[in-house]
């Protein structure tokens, strides 16, 4: 069976695209997207992956994510593949031409729903009008493409709840992919790691502050951003204000995030109600404890007390949380490598492919 994976773009690699990445190379897929980052692919070691770009879109959002949505809606590959495969917010938009098709939904489209307020507090008074018109144009035209979708599966209950929601349709949990034999763990050193794409929804600036209160702790923090979309100017803020013991690197190879991983002392998530989570996975088949906010997919991911501490989103709990874990993170160790277990990537790609197969 040939199948083709329509992922919106890859900008800034983030979970979404290392899974469609991983499932590419399982299934000897094919991947369809938009913008086409080539460096960031090869840095996370996924260069002979075959990829077909139907154009660059707009750097401008909302013209971004309308010109994307419009490169998929008239895109036509039904007769080279058997299944089809979406991933994202936009790609879904291929699934009139394109059956039979399973949508990956990573969340539904968080600027149309569960985070439209949040989105609309962070603009002005002019460009909030044109946010207004935007999603309500948009998003009605998204949930007509979505009624062409066959099946959904999601990667969490977290955002089985949102789909349930907002979509008013079921999907099968199917948890994220890990690489576990890919980790190791070489030391408990001397600094802290966090690994999210530069974007406010991550809360970045909870990690700088906290560490910039805790002196003797170093936080080091990889992460890109996509140029010219609603993360270039929080990117720029945060790396323009930092303390002396937090470091941003941006973007990493594939083989350095490996080694900081086993070397980091712990590691510090703080996204808003994040849909799934892979990089606690990640930490966690390090051996390394987390230190994560007590929201989202977090709280299927981490169990707290165990393979870290589960907090509060505010300054004081962060701090209490890793000055806790930093007096021994070796004693999390254990537990951690047996909770990342279950989230290996061989229960991922047998999921998937029961999935696929039950519905073509």
């Amino acid at each position: 069976m040939k199948i083709a994976i329509f992922h919106d773009y890859f900008g800034a690699i983030g979970g979404g695209e290392k899974l469609v990445l991983m499932l590419a190379k399982y299934f000897n897929a094919d991947v369809i997207t938009t913008d086409l980052n080539t460096e960031s692919i090869q840095k996370m070691g996924y260069s002979d992956t075959r990829i077909i770009s139907l154009g660059n879109t707009s750097k401008v959002p909302p013209l971004k994510q309308i010109s994307a949505s419009f490169l998929f809606a008239t895109c036509d590959f039904s007769k080279k593949y058997d299944f089809f495969i979406f991933s994202g917010n936009w790609a879904h938009f291929a699934a009139k031409k394109h059956k039979p098709n399973l949508y990956y939904c990573h969340t539904p489209t968080r600027a149309f729903y569960d985070l439209y307020d949040t989105f609309l507090t962070r603009q002005t008074f002019f460009i909030s009008i044109f946010f207004r018109i935007w999603v309500r144009l948009h998003r009605p035209i998204s949930e007509y493409y979505l009624s062409h979708v066959c099946k959904i599966a999601t990667n969490s209950k977290n955002t089985l709840q949102r789909i349930n929601k907002y979509f008013h349709r079921d999907a099968e949990v199917i948890y994220p992919p890990v690489e576990i034999s890919k980790f190791t763990c070489k030391e408990y050193g001397d600094f802290w790691l966090s690994v999210n794409r530069l974007y406010p929804e991550k809360r970045v600036e909870l990690q700088i502050d906290a560490f910039r209160e805790m002196p003797d702790e170093k936080l080091i923090i990889v992460g890109g951003y996509s140029k010219g979309d609603h993360a270039k100017s929080y990117a720029k803020n945060v790396i323009n204000n930092l303390p002396e013991n937090v470091k941003v690197l941006g973007e990493v190879s594939e083989a350095e995030l490996l080694d900081l991983y086993s070397r980091c002392r712990g590691f510090i998530c703080t996204a808003m109600d994040e849909d799934f989570g892979m990089t606690p996975v990640e930490a966690m088949a390090s051996g390394k404890p987390v230190v994560a906010v007590n929201e989202g997919g977090f709280k299927e991911t981490v169990v707290d007390g165990k393979t870290g501490v589960l907090v509060e989103a505010d300054l004081q709990n962060i701090i209490q949380a890793v000055k806790s874990i930093s007096e021994n993170p070796s004693s999390y160790g254990n537990e951690c490598f047996k909770r990342a277990a279950m989230f290996d990537i061989s229960i991922f790609e047998s999921t998937m492919e029961k999935s696929i197969l039950n519905e073509n």
